[in-house]
């Protein structure tokens, strides 16, 4: 008897682990193409709004709204994969991400259009904040976060190269500069382990 218990929690605990692999495997060929579509309109959009001039940075809310659109398509089409702690965490962690650096956007674009006075925001001598660099580091940290959940070296790392490097390459260069760097970073950090992970796995353009 005292056996049989051994094996049912031995089984039990086969089935559990078989579970959580086939839930990063799931979670991890769904990410492909969010990965790409997100990381193609970031490069697009950098590259658009530093050739125009600082003056056209109101386009990333077009971008976001191009993005999001997107994505909705992109979710509907999904292998289905049922709800799990690693699908959640993941989610957990880039709504972090959206909510802290889509918060900092929208103060810091009040203050520069006069909704909230510039000195409350950025007090002149008190603080020197490059918006990029942060945006980036914030970035790779989630990337990175990531790819460790899914156990996905290729993320890990472009997560940490995308991360780091964008944080103190971005702080060589004047403001509207620092956007072909961004553009970089959304290529090493989005595009290519989407790539990569689409050779893996072998998924084909429907």
């Amino acid at each position: 008897m005292e056996e049989n218990n051994n094996l049912t929690a031995e089984r039990s605990l086969e089935i559990i682990t078989e579970q959580i692999e086939r839930s990063r495997r799931s979670i991890t060929k769904n990410s492909v193409w969010s990965l790409i579509w997100w990381g193609s309109w970031i490069i697009v959009f950098s590259l658009l709004i530093a050739h125009l001039g600082q003056a056209w940075k109101d386009l990333w809310g077009l971008m976001l709204v191009i993005c999001a659109v997107g994505q909705w398509f992109i979710s509907r089409r999904k292998e289905p994969a049922p709800k799990s702690f690693i699908g959640k965490t993941i989610g957990q962690v880039w709504t972090t991400f959206g909510l802290f650096f889509g918060t900092i956007g929208v103060i810091l674009g009040f203050g520069g259009c006069g909704v909230l006075p510039a000195e409350l925001v950025l007090p002149d001598g008190h603080i020197c904040l490059n918006i990029t660099s942060i945006i980036s580091l914030g970035f790779g940290i989630a990337a990175t976060i990531t790819g460790f959940v899914l156990e996905n070296r290729i993320m890990q790392i472009c997560g940490i190269i995308a991360g780091l490097g964008g944080f103190f390459t971005t702080m060589q260069y004047p403001q509207i500069d620092q956007l072909y760097v961004m553009a970089a970073v959304a290529f090493v950090g989005l595009v290519i382990p989407g790539l990569i992970i689409k050779i893996q796995t072998g998924i084909k353009v429907d």
